[in-house]
């Protein structure tokens, strides 16, 4: 439908605010929401959160957390999900040693060190040396601490114990998107496009001068490259 809701899912300490331009941008021709991922211990809790308050069919966008918890959910319920971006995200689950950083992080917000956490899991040295870090910095501080740190530590314990999801990108029929950008050190461009790959019918799109967070980074990139896909027809074969 070509008036489908958008329903758009976070990053890790992330809240609304990190769609602020899409939110504006979408919204002229179709609901949008978006929807906290705040709720569950595990990303598949949180996936049932989600489908909770979505319509009964919508298209979805996911970054970084938000497109893990994207892929639980076109794996749980793809009848209500019309169509699938993913923006700056993983299909693979934690690496020993991102399993073993997280449990680092988890002590430090206990034990009242949280700012560091939010500095940590959200740095600045993460975004394109040409993005104004400053204001960036300023914004991602207040979405952390809106989160708080008790609700971090259940997000990074659902990131720790979710399963590998490459086998759920193959059956992905829903038209699909894969946005990644060209300058996040964490996420390399080959395992952005090797997301895409797995996706059949799937379009890749790379922002350029990008990092951590494309869609404050560029964000009429981001909202420009969204709008196509939700045009895009949903019979691809």
């Amino acid at each position: 439908m070509a008036d489908d809701t958008v329903v758009l899912i976070p990053p890790l300490l992330c809240d609304a605010r990190v769609f602020v331009d899409q939110i504006g941008a979408l919204s002229h021709d179709r609901p949008v929401m978006t929807v906290p991922t705040c709720k569950g211990d595990t990303i598949g809790e949180i996936a049932d959160f989600v489908l909770h308050w979505a319509p009964d069919e919508f298209a979805l966008a996911g970054a970084g957390m938000g497109g893990m918890i994207a892929l639980e959910i076109i794996s749980r319920a793809p009848e209500r999900v019309t169509r699938i971006a993913l923006i700056n995200t993983t299909a693979q689950s934690d690496t020993p040693a991102a399993a073993s950083d997280r449990e680092t992080q988890i002590i430090a917000a206990k034990s009242g060190r949280f700012a560091d956490v939010i500095a940590h899991e959200l740095d600045v040295e993460r975004l394109h040396p040409q993005s104004d870090a400053t204001s960036f910095a300023g914004l991602i501080r207040q979405m952390g601490e809106a989160t708080g740190a008790q609700t971090y530590v259940r997000q990074a314990r659902a990131l720790q114990k979710r399963k590998d999801q490459q086998g759920v990108l193959r059956k992905i029929r829903q038209p699909a998107l894969v946005i990644s950008a060209d300058s996040d050190p964490e996420l390399p461009l080959r395992r952005q496009e090797f997301i895409a790959e797995m996706i059949p019918y799937a379009r890749h799109e790379v922002i350029e001068n990008a990092g951590l967070l494309p869609t404050l980074e560029q964000p009429a990139h981001v909202s420009g490259v969204l709008r196509d896909w939700l045009r895009q027809p949903l019979v691809l074969r």
